[in-house]
């Protein structure tokens, strides 16, 4: 799972596009969460472009689930991503088992609150943050971070 809200789409626009990815994983599920429709960034690229892609659009249109939502207003899929996954509608909405320390990894980008917030879920369900020197079952984007 890369999570990222706002501006914390961009560390990820290089993660859906390496090869690497997509033999390390069987899916990968990028959701990008904002206030409003017009600011998902890069949605039509992400849904459109890039599964069209010569080289890896077969591989992304397989494996890459590509999960917008917004806070704000009417759209297919609506609210924080934190209490998505509380509730566990992104895991069924993607059609995934619930999130589990066993079978998942997450990336987290965004703000310091979407961080708090799923750091807390993460941890809650016996998911631990890995670092440069000790594996975990999810990493933490520090550009953005305090």
């Amino acid at each position: 799972y890369l999570l990222g809200t706002g501006t914390g789409l961009a560390p990820f626009l290089s993660v859906v596009q390496d090869p690497d990815v997509y033999e390390r994983f069987e899916k990968v599920i990028l959701v990008h969460g904002c206030r409003f429709v017009r600011d998902l960034a890069y949605r039509s690229w992400i849904a459109d472009t890039l599964p069209a892609d010569e080289i890896l659009g077969e591989t992304i249109r397989q494996q890459l689930v590509y999960y917008p939502t917004v806070t704000r207003e009417p759209f297919d899929h609506r609210g924080r991503i934190s209490h998505l996954i509380a509730e566990g509608a992104l895991a069924q909405d993607v059609g995934l088992p619930p999130i589990g320390k066993e079978a998942d990894r997450f990336m987290l980008c965004g703000s310091v609150q979407m961080l708090l917030d799923i750091r807390t879920l993460l941890e809650e369900r016996g998911l631990k943050e890995g670092s440069q020197t000790t594996p975990g079952e999810f990493v933490v984007e520090k550009a953005f971070a305090e």
